[in-house]
């Protein structure tokens, strides 16, 4: 329980304050001259920052090693926490498909493309992970019938525990998850980037820094599949071979907490008006911190800059 706190504690503080910062800029963004991929990008932002204020939740299970808030924040929050989870799929496979398009297709998707559509998409994106993602509630609740069967209000665990005839709903669906809302959207993502990669390998006249950055985009892209998605996925394959949850599988879900924190480097890497954000963000950081250095003293070694006074050129009148 304490590496849960230290992975859920770590992702929060590295999270929100990234993914509020890129909320505020492709709002700004959507507000003025949006394209569809800074929907995709908002609407991700969002459902990453829902998924951060929601994690408190779980670091106070990890913190007390049981579940001892109101019982109606359990299924709340693991709706929460799976339902995001899976969005980011969808979000970040829309945003490949839109970036293999723009470069197989350049001339053609820029006359077609609408952000409309991309509002359109992110909504059946959410309607779709929430819909999947409702068997945390269903499943909290299926086996009232049986005389065993224990109120989820008188335990003191959060979806850990479940009865056979839980589990043979519950795997039956896992199983579907990892077919419908990991495997077919990461290999749309891989075909996407591997093509993305090799069009963009092959174009002469494309700036060489540009063409960097996109690569580490899409390789960065595939890397959070990989790191956050794929060992919580396979648990769910695991678990319907075996015919139960598997004991590993609470650590495959902390490696999917870093997707709230990674994606902020996807979209780095993704929005010029990001990077101009944060390129300010840092310029006037480093003015507040060290100018009252350079005001001060005659020589700062932070800056390597002189004095006013120094700086003053001396002017030499030579004499008539």
């Amino acid at each position: 329980m304490e590496r849960c706190l230290s992975v859920f504690g770590f992702t929060l503080i590295t999270g929100l304050p990234a993914n509020l910062l890129a909320f505020y800029t492709f709002f700004q963004k959507v507000r003025q001259r949006c394209t569809p991929m800074d929907v995709l990008l908002l609407s991700l932002t969002i459902s990453d920052l829902i998924f951060l204020f929601f994690l408190p939740f779980r670091m106070v299970e990890a913190a007390n090693m049981k579940w001892t808030l109101p019982y109606f924040l359990c299924p709340l929050s693991g709706f929460i926490f799976y339902s995001t989870i899976y969005n980011s799929t969808f979000h970040l496979t829309a945003i490949s498909v839109e970036r293999y398009l723009g470069v197989a297709f350049p001339i053609k998707y820029k006359l077609k493309r609408n952000p409309r559509n991309a509002v359109i998409a992110s909504v059946i994106f959410w309607l779709l992970s929430m819909a999947h993602c409702s068997i945390v509630y269903i499943i909290q609740y299926y086996d009232i019938s049986n005389p065993n069967y224990t109120s989820p209000y008188k335990r003191d665990t959060c979806y850990e525990e479940f009865s056979k005839e839980q589990l043979d709903i519950l795997l039956p669906v896992r199983l579907e998850l990892f077919a419908v809302l990991f495997l077919i959207p990461f290999l749309i993502c891989c075909f996407c980037y591997i093509r993305f990669i090799h069009i963009l390998s092959n174009l002469p006249n494309i700036n060489a820094k540009k063409r960097y950055r996109a690569i580490g985009m899409a390789l960065g892209t595939l890397l959070v599949f990989i790191v956050c998605f794929l060992p919580y996925n396979v648990s769910h394959v695991v678990g319907y071979v075996a015919n139960r949850s598997p004991d590993w599988r609470v650590y495959a879900l902390l490696t999917s907490t870093f997707n709230a924190c990674l994606d902020p480097f996807i979209f780095y890497f993704s929005s010029s008006a990001l990077r101009g954000t944060f390129k300010n963000i840092l310029q006037k950081l480093s003015r507040q911190l060290f100018q009252p250095c350079c005001r001060s003293a005659l020589y700062c070694p932070l800056l390597n800059c002189l004095s006013t006074e120094e700086k003053t050129p001396k002017i030499f009148v030579k004499a008539l």
